[in-house]
């Protein structure tokens, strides 16, 4: 049986890290891409200074145009090629991550994510989209990235909600990976490159991504609310470090090695409500873990396990918390038939999938959140 497992190269985290940023660009050279919005850029200024004098390296602002898209790829490579660049520097949230991937095409890239929102930083895909905003394309790498710089004071001073977000996607990784290794499904964890230039390799999951998934769902459960608190009076405390870790590190190997299933899938089709728009991608993916749970018919102690850490974290468990005030059957077959793509994730779970299977799971998920709300008072 063939078995696959993939990281960055390195991950490093603590406070005040981003002061050490310039010491991993002189490890490529002695300048740097910097692709990054303009207001995370003004956030941590002083620190890019300190760094780049520290190490005598250069940045190379880019305008980064918000927007992860053809385009804008094209352009940002164009500027470090004519600067000569010497790696390609990703800070800020998702898309100034996910157009660092598609840059650096896996060479010379480090990731310095300033939230802890989702799992992404440490993967080797992203997401490509038009300039209108929608959805174009997953794009996937040779590697990962070589560095991961987590500087936890700087997410510390983020809006809370971002780390909530992130436990949301954490807490889909166990039961995900869970679902995989039921179904010795193939996980994307092979070494294509470009943008679909090549096809994963199959592999299966490995006990290493298994048990870091369990680590994760442990540690949510354990730490998630100190470390809310904590990053509510923006203060660094061992329960925030390990969450943040949690959030970024154990989710990124355990989702990328481990496997998606139902959860992110059902996500995916949750996108088609307008209402959801201006829910977070975590938030979206916890409710869409209650969901596979009821998919999978898990124990009722484990859904109530889940529902609290939810509630006690201030994660969505019904549609309305992810802005779903009614759904009609048409719209609730829509969500189902995109959840079921054949090409979605969903199709990892250890049964056959239905639409009329999905569309239930999703009513019943949300009858049992919204019903549990009022019982929790």
């Amino acid at each position: 049986m063939r078995k696959a497992f993939i990281s960055p190269t390195k991950y490093i985290q603590g406070e005040n890290e981003l002061v050490n940023l310039g010491y991993f660009v002189t490890t490529f050279g002695n300048s740097a891409l910097l692709i990054a919005h303009a207001d995370d850029v003004t956030r941590v200024k002083s620190q890019l200074t300190e760094t780049s004098q520290k190490f005598h390296i250069t940045f190379t602002e880019s305008n980064f145009g918000g927007e992860c898209t053809r385009d804008e790829v094209k352009r940002l490579q164009e500027i470090a090629k004519q600067h000569q660049c010497s790696c390609i520097i990703g800070l800020g949230g998702g898309k100034a991550i996910d157009t660092a991937k598609c840059v650096a095409q896996g060479d010379a890239l480090i990731i310095v994510p300033t939230i802890a929102a989702t799992d992404a930083p440490t993967s080797h895909s992203a997401v490509l989209y038009h300039s209108d905003g929608s959805f174009d394309d997953y794009a996937y790498f040779k590697q990962n990235p070589s560095v991961v710089l987590v500087d936890t004071t700087i997410i510390a001073n983020a809006p809370v909600r971002f780390l909530i977000s992130g436990m949301g996607d954490a807490l889909s990784t166990y039961f995900e990976a869970r679902a995989n290794a039921q179904s010795y499904s193939n996980v994307n964890a092979g070494l294509p490159t470009g943008f679909r230039e090549g096809k994963t390799a199959p592999a299966k999951p490995t006990k290493a991504a298994m048990n870091l998934a369990t680590l994760c769902y442990e540690t949510l459960l354990s730490d998630g609310l100190k470390a809310k608190i904590a990053c509510e009076s923006h203060h660094v405390t061992s329960a925030l470090e390990n969450i943040i870790e949690t959030n970024i590190l154990l989710s990124g190997l355990g989702f990328e090695s481990g496997g998606l299933a139902a959860a992110h899938a059902i996500h995916n089709g949750l996108t088609v409500l307008e209402g959801t728009h201006h829910a977070f991608h975590g938030e979206k993916v916890a409710f869409g873990t209650l969901a596979q749970l009821v998919l999978e018919n898990a124990p009722m102690e484990e859904i109530h396990t889940v529902l609290d850490f939810c509630l006690t974290v201030g994660l969505p468990v019904c549609l309305k918390d992810i802005g779903v005030d009614s759904i009609s059957k048409e719209e609730l077959i829509q969500v189902a038939e995109k959840a079921c793509l054949p090409e979605e994730s969903i199709h990892a779970m250890p049964f056959p999938i239905t639409i009329s299977d999905v569309a239930a799971a999703i009513m019943t998920a949300d009858q049992l959140g919204s019903q549990y709300k009022v019982t929790r008072g």
